[in-house]
């Protein structure tokens, strides 16, 4: 297991404090864009400002707050596929299913280039991301995870947040999902491995599995 330093940039879109985050590789000019917020102008001048072409958008769950730029980057850079779990992939172009509609501005994203499911292995921008399922936020919800690089990394979403856990009370939420998912694909992963969630501050396994009171191990 390597340990490399990548440049991971966080653009926190102000009306939910959605988390988007731009990583990339020293040395490289592609990049990942995962779950573009709800302020695509800032994105694409973050992107634009370190002289970077985004190599895929990574989309952890469909709900519009994780999915709101899709468009504006897709319009920018239209060979940038849009990446989601395949149980998820309706919600970029349903404003119902996005909860878009229910807040007044329906949003619709362009429709997935590639569809993930639990175990399957990506390569983007340098990086090799595992997929992960975790459902109970949103019902196809998935996590990508840097394996191969200490700490690992996890692109977390809205599953585990810092002394919290992502809402269950949406129309295809489940918390006995959601709670049983983080303990058994987020807690067994290294103690120091890094949760980038799509809401707050970093945190880590290990801090979670002692101080959450969410989710703390049965």
């Amino acid at each position: 297991m390597t340990s490399i330093e990548p440049r991971i940039l966080t653009i926190v879109s102000r009306k939910f404090g959605q988390n988007t985050y731009i990583a990339w590789m020293e040395g490289r000019s592609d990049c990942l864009v995962i779950d573009p917020g709800l302020e695509p102008k800032r994105i694409i001048e973050a992107i634009e400002q370190y002289s970077l072409t985004p190599g895929a958008m990574l989309i952890t769950h469909g709900h519009s707050d994780h999915i709101g730029g899709n468009a504006a980057i897709k319009r920018r850079w239209p060979d940038c596929p849009i990446v989601i779990g395949t149980k998820e992939a309706e919600k970029l172009t349903n404003p119902t299913k996005n909860l878009s509609k229910k807040y007044g501005t329906p949003i619709v994203s362009p429709a997935a280039d590639r569809l993930v499911n639990e175990g399957d292995v990506i390569e983007y921008a340098g990086f090799v991301l595992e997929v992960s399922e975790i459902p109970g936020h949103s019902s196809g919800h998935v996590v990508y995870i840097w394996m191969a690089n200490d700490p690992r990394i996890v692109f977390g979403g809205d599953v585990l947040f810092a002394g919290a856990i992502g809402r269950t009370d949406f129309p295809d939420g489940d918390y006995d999902q959601l709670a049983s998912g983080i303990r058994e694909k987020l807690f067994t992963l290294p103690d120091n491995t890094l949760v980038l969630s799509g809401h707050g501050p970093v945190t880590t396994i290990g801090k979670e599995k002692q101080t959450n009171p969410f989710v703390r191990p049965l």
